[in-house]
């Protein structure tokens, strides 16, 4: 049997085939977009035509691959960016461009939830999670504020995956895992939260779709679809999750004890939770996963998109990139670089921007700017490690995906930062792996022939323990001040009103 993974995020959308006895990647294909140009600082949107027709081009392509063996699939699971605002008419015509999960225009309607419900405290309270930028419902305050006709013409609102679920079933669903991603659902009792729906306006509880298990099928794959790729009827499409919930399952962290670090454009940090990790301070988001637990998960706007920055300001290859860090010491002669290009998340600094601090006439190299930036995106990440410690959560080993791990020299880093061991997966395109693996497992309950989730991850999720990385205690030591010190200057620069 195969099953088909698609991954549908910022840059591109990745198509997998799994094969299920075998637990091989026998067929990928990827096709690459842009954001919308010409928005003000900001705003980041995409058409969500150009994910459908990403999707329709990248299944073509893994299925010209499989030949006749294309009637062997069985399911299609649907992995997608979080957070992003899809409104449809009454029609089920998109009526604008998605605001996208690093938008960060939404800082004021952020501000009118924290003042209404008694701060971040209240929210979290109220529902688990403060209201940040990147999340849902803050841009359907916007919607309502700054387009209104928009917003009057709006019938249906859905995530990205929803979205492309839709496409390809015609059902409109919501699963618990990219729900709570929303702000808008209660993750204690995995509810639409009626207080929070209805401040922005009560029209909008119509707008939402039935929230469902993520262990339950959305639909079955459309007649016309399956005709056109040449499918036998009766395909499963599974109910899908963003990517961090689907990049969960494809890395194996489907139990406690084991925490994923994604590197991709943005980084997030994320494990396993029998019940919800609610963090007070509202630094680590509890949301749900896509298997009906819980994923607790930090995340931070700016990790490859540093480095990128960094290699294309100096001319280099990556090869160049990464003998020019590799040649710098650990802790880059006291520089520090405040990675907050894009804004910030964790911390909350929609409007931050980067620093480079500690600058003298004899640590002024390309090479150790190249290796403060990339550590200053690692540190990033290990702030919300050392908050899920302080949270009870307590990492043996750290499974690394995303462009960024494919570094050698990050990957030392990584683990030298976080303190415990890091190892890569045999496919670095854990989101779509995930996916895929949830279409095998909502078919295999229909079939009867049920297998846990912790049996499939054991078979078909497979480490590369070539890239396994154990920390340096020295290392480790000197990283943890320069935590500290990242930490004191952003508070600083941040009071004083310069970040």
């Amino acid at each position: 049997m195969f099953f088909i993974g698609i991954d549908s995020g910022t840059q591109s959308t990745k198509a997998v085939v799994l094969e299920f006895e075998t637990g091989r990647i026998v067929a990928q294909a990827q096709e690459a977009y842009d954001l919308l140009s010409g928005l003000p600082d900001g705003h980041l949107e995409q058409h969500p035509e150009t994910w459908i027709r990403a999707v329709r081009n990248t299944v073509a392509s893994c299925l010209a691959q499989l030949g006749p063996r294309r009637g062997e699939v069985r399911g299609i699971g649907v992995s997608g960016q979080q957070h992003g605002l899809v409104v449809l008419n009454e029609r089920d015509e998109v009526v604008r461009p998605a605001k996208l999960w690093c938008d960060t225009s939404t800082a004021d309607q952020c501000d009118q939830f924290a003042a209404h419900f008694a701060g971040a405290a209240g929210l979290i309270e109220l529902a688990g999670n403060a209201v940040l930028p990147g999340y849902t419902a803050p841009k359907i305050l916007w919607l309502k504020q700054n387009e209104p006709e928009n917003f009057a013409a709006t019938k249906t609102v859905l995530l990205p995956h929803d979205y492309i679920n839709f496409w390809l079933t015609g059902v409109k669903r919501m699963e618990y895992g990219d729900a709570s991603g929303t702000g808008l659902m209660n993750v204690r009792t995995r509810e639409w939260c009626g207080e929070l729906v209805d401040f922005i306006d009560p029209s909008v509880r119509d707008m939402l779709p039935p929230l469902g298990s993520s262990n339950e099928s959305h639909g079955r794959l459309k007649a016309e679809l399956c005709e056109e790729w040449g499918l036998t009827p009766d395909i499963v499409v599974s109910a899908g999750g963003g990517d961090n919930m689907m990049g969960a399952i494809g890395t194996g962290n489907i139990k406690p004890g084991v925490v994923t670090a994604s590197f991709g454009t943005s980084g997030t940090l994320y494990g396993c939770a029998a019940e919800p990790v609610i963090d007070p301070k509202g630094e680590v988001a509890a949301f749900c996963d896509s298997a009906d637990q819980w994923l607790p998960l930090v995340c931070t706007m700016n990790v490859t998109v540093v480095t990128e920055q960094v290699r294309k300001l100096f001319g280099w290859e990556l090869s160049e990139l990464e003998s020019e860090i590799a040649a710098s010491a650990p802790g880059a002669d006291g520089l520090q670089f405040l990675p907050y290009l894009t804004g910030e998340r964790t911390p909350n600094l929609p409007k931050g921007s980067g620093v480079l601090h500690g600058l003298r006439p004899s640590n002024m190299t390309k090479g150790n700017i190249g290796r403060a930036a990339m550590e200053g995106a690692t540190l990033g990440l290990a702030y919300g490690l050392r908050r899920f410690r302080e949270l009870g959560m307590s990492p043996a080993e750290i499974r690394l995906t995303g462009g960024g791990t494919k570094s050698p020299v990050w990957r030392q880093i990584s683990a030298d930062i976080f303190g415990v061991p890091v190892v890569t997966l045999a496919t670095s395109e854990g989101a779509g792996l995930g996916a895929a693996i949830q279409a095998a497992y909502v078919t295999q309950l229909e079939l009867g022939a049920a297998s846990t989730y912790e049996e499939l991850t054991d078979r078909l999720v497979e480490t590369d323990e070539n890239t396994r990385c154990e920390p340096d205690s020295g290392r480790t030591a000197l990283y943890a001040e320069k935590l500290d010190g990242q930490l004191e200057l952003t508070r600083r620069l941040n009071e004083a009103g310069w970040l």
